[in-house]
């Protein structure tokens, strides 16, 4: 029986730590981020991050699309795969699955209990620190035969980096937490190319050449061997709907064969290899090429991956909350934009899929953002704009985002709670025949998607 009280105990132990993503400023130093801590409390767990070969995952943007991509591969290869990543959407347990389902409360509770006695040997520790050793400890309790490890915060030092991995991988670079790892895109890659391990090969999503060169740089004085996409694995879009998207992928040196396969107007007797992903947007296929080339080069150190089992990984991957399609009549989507380059990535993507539909932007964000970047990009784009905040400390006030929108010349109303702003984003859409799109932070697109999906459970079923 699921005791809920004692899980909220539990949660409650865990936020009684230091926790940097409530603080509004802090810098990202070896002070704060020691990982000296995490492997003297990995060591008094018996080191159980060690316990079974781990991907690990860096990156600004794609970095969770990614691992989700890799951990439905390689469970459908047959693997028993654990999955960490941060932050939820709407539950903590979340952030630690198995074959993507989300730990147990009552088990999350005894492993909180347990490692108490462990917690207090180490000082300063905090809430993401022990939330990454749960994670490792029930991996290892239960046998997993892989960990896919998404990095919480930058790379070098985050409380993830303690482990030994089969393969790194970094996703898209952007500028965002510079008030954190740095205010330009090469030392922020130089932060996330942190998680390059000595000899340790890497795969890189396509970069812009600043961010590109820092982290080849680093991986060629650690001697360990880059997989660029782009550069040695390329893709092309093949068809896209709202349903998903299907692309080509190959290696470099097929690209005779990739010629030869469109002279042939698709009659060759050899084609690349086809997937689909039911994720939306341009990016997503970046992410999914990243993903299948860290997957190359897992097979390639003894990981046994049937073709089947990529095909049928990719296909029924589910990462909610980017570009999520929740109804039809209006049209309801959620993203979790929540930078410059993401909202770039966001306006690309209702370019390409809703083109003459009017935008109801429903916006909130941490006020440490670069709003006014994100504004620039989405708002050309946007009919009108309803501001709200969500219960996270640091949300932007709702107010100064109007304010602030109305600088761009698109009408804008402040509504709160995220409740309030969905029901009346919803009936402006209904009324102008234009498409509601929840974004600027995971906490806005959470809201949004909690609050509609108990809206659809409370109808009766005709009405749905």
């Amino acid at each position: 029986m699921v005791d809920e009280i004692a899980y909220q105990e539990a949660l409650d132990y865990l936020y009684r730590f230091v926790d940097y993503s409530l603080t509004r400023n802090f810098r990202y130093t070896p002070e704060k981020f020691d990982l000296g801590r995490m492997h003297q409390l990995m060591h008094l767990l018996g080191d159980a991050h060690l316990q079974y070969p781990v991907i690990h995952v860096a990156g600004t943007k794609g970095k969770g699309s990614t691992a989700a991509m890799i951990a439905s591969v390689l469970q459908s290869a047959g693997y028993r795969v654990g999955l960490y990543t941060s932050p939820h959407l709407q539950d903590y347990a979340e952030r630690i699955q198995i074959n993507r389902q989300p730990i147990d409360h009552d088990e999350f509770t005894l492993l909180v209990e347990e490692i108490k006695p462990k917690v207090m040997q180490v000082e300063r520790l905090t809430t993401f620190e022990i939330t990454t050793a749960l994670a490792f400890l029930y991996f290892a309790r239960n046998k997993c035969d892989i960990g896919v490890i998404e990095v919480g915060l930058g790379g070098r030092l985050d409380a993830t980096n303690v482990v030994d991995p089969l393969v790194s991988v970094i996703t898209s670079l952007s500028m965002d937490h510079m008030n954190v790892l740095g205010d330009t895109l090469g030392k922020i890659a130089a932060e996330k190319a942190g998680i390059v391990k000595p000899g340790k090969p890497l795969v890189l999503a396509p970069q812009r050449e600043e961010a590109r060169l820092v982290v080849r740089g680093i991986a060629e004085e650690r001697k360990s061997p880059v997989v660029e996409v782009g550069q040695d694995y390329l893709f092309a879009l093949r068809s896209r709907s709202l349903e998903g998207q299907t692309f080509w992928i190959w290696r470099r040196d097929e690209q005779m064969l990739v010629d030869q396969f469109i002279e042939s107007g698709g009659n060759h007797p050899w084609q690349p290899m086809r997937l689909h992903i039911p994720l939306l947007g341009y990016h997503q296929v970046q992410n999914a090429a990243t993903a299948f080339a860290a997957l190359q080069v897992a097979r390639a150190q003894g990981i046994e991956i049937h073709e089947r089992a990529i095909s049928d990984g990719f296909s029924s991957v589910f990462w909610p909350a980017r570009f999520e399609i929740l109804g039809r009549n209006p049209l309801l989507v959620v993203d979790s934009a929540h930078n410059r380059d993401s909202a770039l990535k966001l306006r690309l993507t209702l370019d390409d899929y809703l083109p003459d539909k009017p935008i109801i932007l429903l916006f909130g964000a941490s006020e440490d953002k670069d709003i006014h970047g994100m504004f620039e990009e989405l708002l050309p784009r946007v009919r009108r704009l309803i501001a709200t905040q969500s219960v996270h400390p640091r949300a932007a006030e709702a107010e100064k985002l109007v304010e602030l929108a109305h600088r761009f010349g698109v009408p804008a109303q402040a509504l709160t709670p995220v409740e309030k702003a969905l029901e009346r984003a919803l009936e402006l859409a209904v009324k102008e025949e234009a498409a509601v799109v929840a974004a600027g932070s995971l906490f806005i697109a959470a809201a949004v998607r909690e609050i509609w999906l108990k809206s659809r459970q409370m109808q009766p079923e005709a009405a749905k």
